[in-house]
């Protein structure tokens, strides 16, 4: 497995010595977030996890291996490199094989995670069920690795882009809890509320932190989805947000925008039609989430 897993050595020491890892997936800087902005994001996620006292582990894929652990400059790589694969679980083998390079999105890299023995993840918001996907079968791949791999992942729900209603449904039907960290509603993404209500909520991340030991000592298969809203100061109403996403829709269907290209192509037209307001809060929650992802870590 080593000829092709790269477990860096910070990574590998501190998961030997028993020190926090928070693993953060590579896509939102290679797909999902504008030059350089995407670089100076990866770098306030990694001092966000650094300053709580845990060590980030970036997940990618580079010359023939998955590496947790990469430098700033790999994810420069990643993040500037026009022919860049997105690595969902399907794809890791293929694009490993054909040493391409790949950014991983959830699944892959909390599938990746999971097989280095990390615990939590961070992210900005999860794949799920797109809109009009009862018709179309599009779900992200996101979920269903949720509901087979036992690891934390921290988010601000699932991307505003997408059915929150159906996406919720399905992490329900597919067994994965949801705690609501500090709320009682699945978050919007660039919004605080849905109007989607939760069961389960937790407001320390030492609850949280027990929670996932319970999953685990119980050798439950799914993994915990955390979900926590955008900073208040960062988040931007739900009508405004759905009246983006509504004009870049149209787009996506004008354009013939298809497949995982759909959501990429609707972050970037709703961050154009705000005029950059949703990438500031994307900004915001990512560093948010890291931070929590490293204080839940703590707790393991």
């Amino acid at each position: 497995m080593e000829r092709y897993l790269d477990v860096r050595v910070e990574v590998a020491t501190a998961l030997a010595t028993g020190r926090p890892v928070v693993a953060l997936e590579s896509t939102v800087f290679a797909h999902g977030l504008p030059h350089p902005v995407n670089l100076q994001a990866a770098d306030a996620m990694e001092a966000a996890v650094r300053a709580e006292g845990a060590i980030p582990a970036t997940i990618g894929l580079l010359r023939g291996r998955a590496i947790i652990g990469m430098t700033l400059d790999e994810i420069g790589e990643l993040a500037t490199t026009s022919a860049v694969a997105k690595v969902s679980v399907r794809d890791i083998a293929p694009v490993i094989a054909k040493r391409r390079p790949g950014a991983t999105t959830v699944a892959a890299t909390a599938a990746l995670a999971n097989t280095a023995s990390i615990s939590v993840m961070a992210t900005g918001g999860i794949g799920g069920v797109h809109r009009g996907g009862e018709d179309s079968l599009d779900v992200s791949a996101d979920i269903q690795a949720l509901a087979g791999t036992p690891i934390a992942v921290v988010c601000a729900g699932a991307k505003s882009v997408l059915d929150l209603e159906r996406t919720l449904e399905a992490l329900e039907t597919l067994g994965i809890p949801v705690i609501g960290f500090g709320t009682d509603e699945f978050p919007a993404f660039y919004s605080t509320a849905s109007g989607l209500k939760l069961e389960h909520r937790a407001d320390d991340p030492s609850d949280v932190a027990t929670i996932v030991e319970v999953q685990g000592a119980l050798r439950r298969r799914q993994g915990v989805l955390v979900v926590q809203p955008p900073p208040e100061d960062a988040a931007i109403p739900r009508a405004e947000v759905d009246r983006w996403i509504e004009l870049a829709l149209v787009e996506a269907v004008e354009a013939g925008i298809r497949g995982k290209d759909v959501t990429p192509f609707l972050l970037e037209s709703v961050s154009r039609i705000s005029r950059g307001r949703t990438l500031a809060t994307n900004l915001a929650l990512l560093e948010s989430n890291a931070r929590l992802a490293a204080r839940i870590a703590l707790h393991l």
